[in-house]
């Protein structure tokens, strides 16, 4: 049962009449793109093929973050441009990359944090308001063997620390993110890799502070392990539906696409909730996740489950009902596919992949 309470606070500055008129544009949005797919756009050349390789030689490109039209000004930050998180460091460890690289529209790259010890993952989002939240999920060699729980760094709009968030907040081995901003509010949906749950953050956001008011988890269940390639294997990529409430997780290890109803309202797991694609012809260890403006989604293969080496690395587009609608391979490798990211900016859809075997960052224009 939804709550007064949390209804109140989903609220926040919205009245319940700018709430409807919200939700009929994004509705009218909703049944005019349907009638085109998006996979079959990203299978030729890349507008923009940028380096994600910092100073410091860190490799294994994992999240991939748009920075917001209204972001704050000052700062680094600069709306349009995306930050890429690197999960490696040169000497190529899994779990030791330190650092976030900001890439322009032009493709220049500038070095936005740089840590130590962290092994930064695809969880990645960018606030209005200028901060940053980043998961990470350290070793000391590249190893499972010395895997740590880590925890979501919140960075400010100048790349510097404000806060660590750790497994008392329900945290362990933050491994992917999305964001729901209302300014003054957030929730944020964890994927958490050690333990094959997903948290929600409930955020009160000042212009100087994060602070968490609640933690839930809202899923559990996942299919959760260690893995010789990959290194760990869990639930990944999340994406939300803001319109139905419901949220959209990748299952790495389960080789499956799961929703969970009620996602922002929700006070108890959902296990897995309803299982909404699984098809082992096209999935092959579903990673990044991302919705798209014609109600579908689109999961990047990392190739750690169900590999296939005549399919390597793909992008596979499916409708919420689970329907399949197309594939496309964004590297001749296995494993490259990772981190995934999509923003409507004008009348074109800004599509941005990493590639983990080129160490670049794919972007493409789509006219909608």
């Amino acid at each position: 049962m939804r709550s007064r309470k949390r209804a109140s606070l989903v609220s926040n500055s919205f009245q319940a009449a700018e709430i409807l008129e919200m939700r009929t544009l994004l509705s009218a949005t909703a049944l005019t793109a349907q009638q085109a797919s998006v996979i079959s756009k990203l299978s030729g050349t890349p507008n923009l093929t940028a380096s994600t390789v910092p100073g410091n030689g860190d490799q294994n490109p994992y999240g991939v973050a748009f920075v917001p039209a209204g972001i704050v000004p000052g700062g680094k930050l600069h709306a349009g441009n995306i930050l890429v998180s690197n999960f490696n460091n040169s000497g190529n460890k899994q779990g030791t990359g330190t650092t976030i690289v900001e890439i322009a529209p032009n493709g220049q790259q500038t070095l936005f944090f740089q840590g130590k010890n962290l092994g930064l993952t695809t969880a990645l989002g960018v606030l209005k308001e200028g901060f940053v939240l980043v998961g990470n999920v350290p070793t000391t060699d590249g190893t499972f063997n010395t895997i740590k729980q880590g925890s979501l760094l919140v960075l400010n709009k100048n790349g510097k620390q404000v806060a660590n968030l750790t497994n008392s907040m329900k945290l362990d081995g933050p491994w992917d993110l999305t964001v729901v901003d209302e300014g003054s509010l957030a929730f944020v949906f964890v994927s958490n890799v050690l333990n094959g749950t997903v948290t929600r953050l409930d955020l009160a956001v000042t212009p100087s502070t994060v602070k968490v008011l609640t933690s839930t988890t809202i899923a559990s269940g996942f299919l959760h392990r260690s893995d010789p390639n990959a290194l760990v294997v869990g639930p990944t990529g999340l994406a939300f539906n803001q319109l139905t409430d419901t949220l959209f997780v990748a299952s790495t290890g389960d080789n499956a696409i799961y929703s969970i109803p009620d996602a922002l309202f929700r006070l108890t797991s959902a296990g897995k909730g309803d299982l909404v694609f699984s098809n082992p012809a096209v999935l092959r260890g579903p990673l990044g996740l991302v919705l798209l403006p014609n109600g579908n989604l689109i999961a990047a293969n990392g190739d750690a489950v169900n590999s296939d080496p005549a399919h390597p690395s793909e992008l596979v587009e499916f409708t919420p009902t689970g329907k399949f609608v197309g594939q496309t391979s964004l590297d001749h490798a296995e494993g490259a596919a990772f981190g995934i990211a999509a923003e409507v900016q004008g009348d074109d859809l800004i599509f941005a992949a990493v590639n983990d075997d080129t160490n670049t960052l794919e972007v493409f224009d789509i006219e909608l």
